[in-house]
């Protein structure tokens, strides 16, 4: 279970990133996020052990999005209605649940994203190639940060670092997005989920 948490801690095959890009303001890095409503496509999960999964994304903003793993690790991460739900299947119980106002997903599922006011944003900084913004909670530090890579020309979200208080990293690298694709409400029904999941058993 742990290794789903990563994807609440503190919010895609790997792309490379480019040798030299523009540093990102944080107005132009909302731009992009408020740029679209939808988007879908694959992500790559390397854990820190060295371990790799992969799946499909979805996102629907305000407040949505789906991780859905691919065999053998078949987990699923669903938001919705105000939460977050971790299914594993490898768990008789129920799914792990938190409110989605306490994870870094909120500041990309926002109605209107404004990083320059989130009281989530610890930092940002430029390395020549890219612009990092690091986010964590500031009510609660023991969820570690998840730090959101972006490049220029066009603006793009290409991974995100996801630190825990441990020591541990995370890398969930987006693959090849598809934006503004019409996606039903009903994937990301997290009752839904666990009733279908429930009758399954």
């Amino acid at each position: 279970m742990k290794m789903y948490r990563y994807l609440l801690a503190p919010v895609f095959a790997a792309l490379a990133i480019p040798a030299a890009a523009d540093e990102l303001s944080l107005d132009q890095i909302s731009d992009y996020l408020n740029s679209f409503a939808t988007a879908q496509g694959k992500f790559t999960q390397i854990n820190d052990d060295g371990s790799v999964s992969t799946g499909r994304i979805w996102l629907k903003r305000p407040g949505r999005a789906r991780f859905e793993y691919d065999p053998p690790t078949q987990a699923l991460v669903l938001a919705g209605q105000g939460a977050v739900a971790i299914f594993d299947p490898k768990s008789n119980t129920g799914p792990e649940t938190y409110p989605l106002k306490q994870t870094p997903l909120n500041i990309v599922l926002r109605r209107n994203v404004d990083l320059t006011r989130s009281d989530m944003v610890a930092g940002k900084s430029y390395d020549g190639t890219a612009t990092t913004v690091t986010a964590m909670d500031p009510e609660s530090p023991e969820y570690g940060n998840i730090q959101l890579v972006f490049t220029d020309a066009p603006v793009q979200l290409r991974q995100w670092v996801i630190n825990d208080q441990a020591g541990s990293a995370t890398t969930v690298v987006l693959g090849e997005m598809e934006f503004g694709p019409r996606i039903k409400n009903s994937i990301f029904d997290i009752r839904a989920a666990t009733e279908n999941i429930t009758d399954g058993r």
